[in-house]
């Protein structure tokens, strides 16, 4: 189905199905392998031992190589639609895209450096990832603000705004109360120490991956009216 999708828009929309996909193939393998309790995990603790520790990892690069490709097309349309109509300063558009890129390689610190072995560098992976990314759909809902409403629907700000706000509400917490945990493990049971520390963080973590998912399903839309040879001339003009 993907394939038939008008314009680039198979892109963003591949880079939701994949993402979502690696999520949920890799707690369900987790779970039934008795690694991770079902009642939310971390994402990172479901990829942590084999065999989906290989799946996990192994997604989640393809999932930061489309987040970088989804990100720099969008950069492309922005750029060409700014030059007619001159909403924003390019420098805002560029730092996006850098901001968003660098969540791309904390992805890719999070999928090649597992959780156990080296903690510390996950870890900062993790932060850099869920960081750069809340800052990047913050951004976009305000370009997408000032864009409107020639290049986006009310609705459609409001929805990506609403999406970027509880992202944001959500990281705070996640990043607080992971920082007051005092052990790291996977398997974790109810009434232990550090439990309630660790359930709401996982809550907000999953809270915070998905909603960069429906984010970035907002972008389908977007891309559906251009082509790889309107992409490749863009290119050419920078």
């Amino acid at each position: 189905m993907l394939c038939f999708m008008p314009g680039v828009a198979f892109i963003p929309a591949l880079l939701v199905c994949w993402s979502s996909a690696a999520f949920i193939i890799s707690y369900v393998i987790a779970v039934l392998g008795g690694h991770v309790e079902p009642l939310v995990p971390y994402i990172s603790d479901t990829g942590t031992k084999p065999p989906e520790s290989g799946i996990f990892g192994f997604m989640i690069n393809i999932s930061a190589f489309l987040g970088a490709a989804t990100m720099y097309i969008r950069y492309l349309i922005i750029e060409k639609q700014n030059e007619s109509s001159h909403f924003m300063s390019p420098s805002c558009n560029l730092i996006a895209l850098c901001i968003g890129l660098l969540g791309c390689i904390g992805m890719g610190i999070v999928a090649n450096f597992q959780e156990l072995s080296v903690p510390s560098v996950h870890d900062g992976g993790a932060l850099v990832a869920f960081g750069s990314g809340v800052v990047y759909i913050a951004l976009q809902s305000v370009i997408s603000f000032k864009s409107c409403p020639q290049w986006n629907s009310h609705c459609t700000c409001y929805i990506r705004m609403a999406i970027s706000i509880v992202s944001c509400i959500a990281v705070i917490p996640m990043i607080a109360c992971a920082s007051l945990i005092s052990i790291t493990k996977v398997d974790w049971i109810p009434g232990e120490k550090d439990y309630t520390y660790h359930f709401v963080s996982a809550i907000c973590e999953w809270t915070v991956a998905f909603g960069f998912i429906f984010f970035f399903l907002t972008f389908i839309r977007d891309f559906q009216g251009v082509t790889l040879r309107i992409l490749t001339e863009m290119h050419e003009d920078f």
